[in-house]
């Protein structure tokens, strides 16, 4: 049987603050991911652009589970899909497709990437409508959410082309018949779209099983969708008006998440 261990460690001291501190927060995320229940086994990735001038991001190493995650046993890969820094571990091809499309953009506001393959997401993604207005949660992925068709596992470059049409700027994309995706200038902003998505779409589900779905109208979707986003981009209230997206609640989680087992840190 072909057994991996989460043991390895990188050397602290060869690695940057700045990158040290995104590996941290990138950890965090995926000991949430397992925490909320939206893991399908080992699939599925985070990543994230490291700080530089390279095209260089960090992501999952294949095979281990999303609690086993640490700051130190991420792993730095190029846009070829190489690894750039000595591992033991390897990465998921689909993965490395997938995130790399996403981060070649070379855009800010696409620094984080996260995607997942969670019960309601999917199940959203395999309808043709797709995420209807019916929640508060929803209305924030007002004109703010694209989709692209089923092409596979995502095992061939030139579907990259593709996924980033079908990004289309936007801050989440549901993969038809796959699943979900979000992205973000920070770990914490990335995070927020994706619970938020996920939670629209628990919502969805359950509310089809309970009845017909009643969707708000166009004009108080955009209104809501509008102050919605507002509020959870460094709006808030008060002192809470100088946070930026997310890092308020990604904070709270980290906190949680630290009181169950802080070992992601390591």
């Amino acid at each position: 049987m072909n057994q991996i261990t989460a043991d390895f460690k990188h050397d602290r001291n060869s690695i940057s603050d700045a990158e040290w501190d995104l590996r941290v927060q990138l950890a965090a995320a995926y000991r949430l991911v397992d925490y909320f229940g939206w893991c399908e086994l080992i699939y599925g990735h985070l990543t994230a652009r490291v700080p530089g001038p390279e095209h260089h991001f960090l992501i999952n190493p294949y095979g281990l589970n999303y609690d086993e995650m640490t700051a130190s046993n991420l792993v730095k890969i190029d846009l070829e899909g190489n690894k750039v820094d000595d591992t033991p571990y390897d990465v998921n091809e689909a993965g490395f497709i997938i995130h790399s499309a996403i981060h070649m953009t070379d855009a800010d506001d696409n620094r984080v990437v996260m995607h997942t393959h969670t019960r309601a997401g999917m199940a959203v993604a395999g309808t043709q409508e797709g995420l209807q207005q019916i929640s508060m949660n929803a209305t924030m992925f007002h004109n703010e959410i694209a989709y692209h068709d089923y092409e596979g596992p995502s095992l061939y470059l030139d579907e990259r082309e593709r996924l980033v049409k079908s990004m289309d700027g936007k801050k989440a994309l549901i993969l038809r018949n796959h699943g979900l995706l979000t992205v973000g200038r920070t770990v914490p902003e990335a995070f927020q779209w994706l619970y938020r998505l996920e939670r629209a779409c628990q919502v969805q589900v359950d509310a089809g099983a309970a009845g017909t779905l009643a969707p708000v109208g166009e004009n108080m979707a955009a209104k809501s969708g509008a102050d919605v986003r507002s509020f959870i981009s460094g709006g808030g209230m008060g002192e809470q008006k100088s946070q930026g997206a997310g890092e308020l609640e990604f904070a709270a989680l980290m906190r949680k998440i630290d009181k169950i087992d802080s070992s992601y840190r390591d």
